[in-house]
């Protein structure tokens, strides 16, 4: 039987060791320092809102809705959940943009959300003079959050779990890379198969210890509680107040009223006062002040009401403003479930129930790249820079998100070695997790101090701009955060070969793209694997997935004489693209070029400088990505824009990816979707084993269900992701990834859709589909080939 340690006794720990017992199978106990709750649990506001910006994330926020109920009849206990429903308003005419895209995936997740006039908000005495709109949320409720930590406590006792208070756990014991325990304070230890670390505020410093990269940080974290108010609604609505960064909700015929701040007091949670329970700071009205004025502009008759409590306790937040799930890149065994960014209460239901799974099962029971803690860039986890994210961190909650919205605090964590070279040629940077890249490239003040946009964007005739020099030229691309993992040794063919569907013993040189899977068959990487030598390869990946990529191949690499290497900073990458890229690198250069063949690596000489130069293309034209060490690249570079190169950015190269119907790991791939359903066959050789094999034999004996298409929307709408596909009024699937198309001038989607057995693409594209995109309806059509060069003489010729 597993043993399994969770630590930490706030509402998501108890909700991991209660899921864990209901799963059976393990010997559960909790250790929590203090007293149940005592950490931040016990001061939240308690509000359970069901309805979020995903469908990934309001699908964990909805378990909330069923379970809590649920813990109520099986302890006798009561958790004070009751449905209350809610509005979340807007200012601004584009908030309502961002609100009727949250308000299609409420409705296809199964909520009831609808777009209300201001008139139509049912809360009395509210001053809505100045509000465009609203969004109702039926689904939305307050629980108390003791009493919910007391019943998940019972019902977890019920099922096995032990629980014990005032244990303080001082470090994780590790063996050959791997969690097999905890030490206390006492001295003594406790051995474990898992350990679960859900400290809250209180996580980090049992991680740093660990080598465990958490970027988390706590902060001051305030509400009031109003005197008791004669006449209010009851239940009172929870209200979103969303362009002040308020919220109020009802508490036994008083209000809550608080906010998310921009500027958050950052707190030292391993300070003099930070092993105090249940701690409760100062008052402070510089802070608070701005929205106590908000609240008394949105509810004018608040001057008259007394104010019956200041609460002001700790609360963590994390760099992006998203929670931390799953097992850690660098111990294994050791999973956490930690900064949960003021909605612990209500999340914890839903990952409670996930990560259980995980841990029993060994790998994530489905798409969790959102809230994986394996995509957080370590360099955030610093201090000094989780501070500075607390001046936009904390009010991001409630913030307008604007599509392609660009961080402004604790920029320049990571540049590539050409970051100046590029910046001085225009590059309006924009970050790529955690990297500065190019978005595009500025020729006038104009052009880089663009404003934000719902619809069109500003930049788009830019991109187009750029993406026209390859008709007849080349432009240069910054793909320097491109993961870059060295797998060699011995047994690297055979451990690549094991896990990549194409076949991996090929000739030195050639680059190969391919996919890794689960033994489900879903897809955990998309990668391109080069072989250098008989046994050294490069795997070559996306910015996004580096720290998950490397993660996977060390994993799998266990009991193999295999030595892995992570080079993606020790050089820059240039793609240099277009119809003159050839004679350009050839003018710089004495090797041949003429007879380069596609999906081809070797090593060259460009400007009297040793490159790796690799013929593939992410954009759909001729093309090479040229690999140099960091302290000879800008001698690469400048010779490249010398003889003529120009640039493009990163906005320009995702319109060409799109046009070409390229696919993205993270957005249009991910472990729930396999290489037949992604239309990704070509990639697999049935001829050789690989993970996951037997599932996709099965499946394409069986047949497949859903299918990734390429769609022209009309009308241009600004596709993002998650808008629903409409087929006869209903739903039959979601977008992916969408782009407006920088050569063609369509307006493009990705999408997964469901099918009929046996279902062909060309059946699936005589369908009529439709987009629903910010509450309007566009019609689109299924392309059977991508609509930029679909035989590929472009970017093979």
């Amino acid at each position: 039987m597993k043993k399994i340690i969770v630590i930490g006794g706030g509402a998501v720990g108890l909700s991991v060791a209660y899921h864990l017992g209901k799963r059976g199978g393990c010997s559960v106990t909790l250790l929590e320092r203090n007293q149940l709750t005592s950490g931040t649990s016990w001061h939240a506001a308690g509000i359970v809102g069901p309805l979020r910006a995903t469908a990934a994330m309001t699908r964990l926020a909805s378990h909330a809705l069923t379970l809590f109920p649920q813990l109520e009849a099986e302890t006798g206990m009561s958790t004070g959940y009751r449905r209350t429903g809610g509005y979340w308003l807007a200012r601004q005419p584009e908030r309502m943009d961002e609100l009727q895209r949250i308000c299609a995936v409420g409705r296809h997740m199964g909520l009831t959300p609808r777009i209300v006039a201001p008139g139509e908000v049912a809360v009395p005495q509210l001053d809505l003079s100045g509000h465009v709109g609203a969004l109702m949320v039926p689904e939305d409720a307050n629980v108390n959050p003791v009493d919910l930590c007391m019943a998940y406590a019972r019902a977890a006792k019920n099922l096995g779990v032990t629980i014990r208070e005032g244990v303080e756990v001082t470090r994780f014991l590790k063996r050959d890379g791997r969690a097999c325990g905890v030490a206390l304070a006492d001295g003594s230890e406790m051995a474990a198969d898992a350990v679960v670390l859900c400290g809250g505020a209180w996580s980090k410093k049992l991680a740093d210890e660990a080598g465990v990269a958490l970027p988390l940080q706590a902060v001051e974290h305030m509400y009031i509680v109003t005197e008791p108010i004669p006449g209010l609604p009851n239940p009172f609505p929870v209200v979103r107040d969303l362009d002040t960064g308020i919220y109020v909700k009802g508490d036994a015929g008083r209000l809550v009223i608080g906010g998310f701040e921009p500027n958050a007091k950052a707190w030292n949670a391993f300070g003099p006062e930070g092993n105090r329970a249940f701690l409760e700071m100062p008052e402070d009205w510089d802070q608070f002040g701005p929205f106590m004025e908000a609240a008394l502009a949105l509810m004018p008759q608040l001057a008259e009401v007394g104010i019956q409590r200041f609460m002001n306790g700790p609360e963590s937040f994390t760099a992006d403003t998203r929670p931390l799930v799953g097992e850690t890149p660098e111990l294994d065994g050791l999973y956490v479930a930690a900064g949960m960014n003021s909605v612990g209460i209500m999340s914890s239901a839903g990952i409670g129930a996930v990560l259980a799974d995980w841990i029993m099962d060994g790998a994530e029971p489905r798409d969790l790249w959102g809230v994986d803690i394996a995509r957080i860039d370590p360099a955030t986890a610093s201090p000094e820079h989780m501070k500075v994210r607390m001046e936009e961190a904390v009010s991001d909650l409630f913030a307008l998100h604007w599509p392609f919205k660009q961080p402004t605090a604790g920029r320049g964590l990571r540049k590539s070695a050409l970051h100046e070279h590029w910046a001085a040629q225009g590059a309006v940077f924009g970050l790529t997790v955690g990297w500065e890249r190019g978005l595009w490239y500025a020729r006038s003040d104009a052009e880089r101090k663009l404003p934000y946009s719902v619809g069109d964007q500003p930049w788009q005739k830019i991109a187009e701009r750029e993406a026209a020099e390859m008709r007849n030229g080349a432009v240069l691309l910054d793909l320097s955060p491109f993961t870059k993992i060295d797998v060699a040794g011995p047994d690297a063919l055979a451990l690549l070969n094991h896990l990549a569907t194409a076949q991996m013993d090929v000739e030195l040189g050639r680059a190969v793209y391919t996919l890794m899977l689960n033994e489900k068959g879903g897809i955990e990487a998309d990668v391109t694997i080069t072989r250098l030598q008989k046994d050294r390869f490069r795997v070559t990946s996306g910015a996004a997935t580096r720290r998950r990529d490397f993660t996977f191949l060390r994993r799998a690499a266990k009991g193999r004489d295999v030595d892995l290497r992570d080079a993606t900073e020790d050089f820059c990458t240039i793609g240099v693209m277009g119809a003159a890229s050839r004679s350009i690198l050839a003018g710089l250069s004495q090797d041949d070029w003429t007879g380069f063949a596609f999906s081809t690596a070797r090593e060259v000489q460009i400007a009297s400088t040793a490159c790796i130069a690799t013929r593939i293309s992410y954009v759909g034209e001729l093309g090479w990505e040229i690999t140099v060490a960091n302290a000879h690249a800008a001698a690469v570079f400048d010779a490249l824009i010398a003889a003529g190169a120009k640039l493009m950015g990163h906005y320009a190269l995702n319109g060409c990816r799109i046009e070409k119907g390229f696919r993205h790991w993270g957005h249009d791939l991910g472990p729930q979707i396999t290489p037949l359903e992604a239309g990704l066959s070509f990639a697999v050789d049935w001829g050789k084993p690989f993970r996951g094999k037997e599932a996709l034999l099965k499946q394409r004996q069986d047949g497949i269900r859903q299918r990734l298409v390429l769609l022209d929307v009309q009308g241009h709408p600004l596709i993002i992701h998650d808008e629903p596909i409409l087929e006869n009024g209903k739903v039959v699937g979601l977008t992916t990834s969408g782009a407006k198309g920088v050569r063609t001038g369509l307006t493009l989607a990705l999408a997964l859709v469901t099918i009929s057995a046996g279902e062909t693409l060309a059946q699936t594209a005589s369908r009529s589909f439709s987009i629903e995109v910010a509450g309007k309806t566009c019609a689109a059509t299924v392309l059977t080939k991508p609509p930029y060069d679909a035989g590929g003489e472009r970017m093979r010729g």
